[in-house]
């Protein structure tokens, strides 16, 4: 898979900015630049999806796709402990994470790697999965994240994605449901559905 955002590993000075944002009661920093996926703002689909995924009880996370790291670092500070892995395949979105990390206090429990899609994980489980899935790269690369995420999911684990509703959100919570035994939208906001499996 080509990487959607094709940033090409560390930003110039000039490029970078910050991006400074409240989420689940705590205040986030966020170094970013151009090149990566919603870079001038935490894209409302990410916040919904980071302000609802439940994590108790969780002691892993994938953040698979993670961009410039919100829904894993945001995950990380909500565990306090475990392990969070974040995985994308854009170099400056890999940078940038790592420096999120750091800047974000999570990096004892977080870990960033390149690779598409389950590749950097490949015989791992996570208690959690959750994804903003690049969907403009396509339906069936959504599809195969839900139909590969049991094979990289402990026995009570679940995948959580955000999508936009108008963008195939009905076939892919279909496809959870095919592929889970049950689905549901657990969050509805600004024209997105966060979805979990099973449900």
């Amino acid at each position: 898979m080509r990487a959607p955002y094709s940033g090409r590993g560390k930003p110039s000075r000039e490029e970078l900015g910050m991006i400074i944002a409240r989420i689940r009661g705590r205040e986030y920093r966020f170094l970013t630049a151009p090149g990566v996926f919603s870079w001038r703002r935490i894209d409302p689909g990410t916040q919904l999806l980071a302000e609802n995924m439940d994590l108790e009880g969780v002691h892993s996370v994938l953040d698979l796709g993670c961009g410039y790291g919100v829904l894993g670092i945001v995950a990380a500070k909500e565990l306090g402990e475990g392990h969070v892995v974040m995985t994308d395949v854009n170099r400056r979105a890999i940078w940038l994470a790592n420096e999120n990390r750091r800047l974000n206090d999570v990096e004892d429990i977080t870990e960033v790697r390149e690779g598409s899609l389950y590749d950097p994980v490949e015989d791992e489980e996570f208690d959690r999965i959750v994804s903003n899935p690049p969907i403009r790269e396509g339906l069936d690369l959504v599809l195969r994240i839900v139909r590969e995420a049991p094979n990289h999911l402990t026995e009570d684990g679940e995948l959580w994605l955000v999508v936009r509703r108008k963008m195939g959100s009905k076939r892919i919570l279909s496809e959870m449901r095919t592929v889970f035994g049950s689905a549901e939208v657990a969050a509805r906001g600004g024209g997105y559905w966060v979805l979990r499996a099973p449900g």
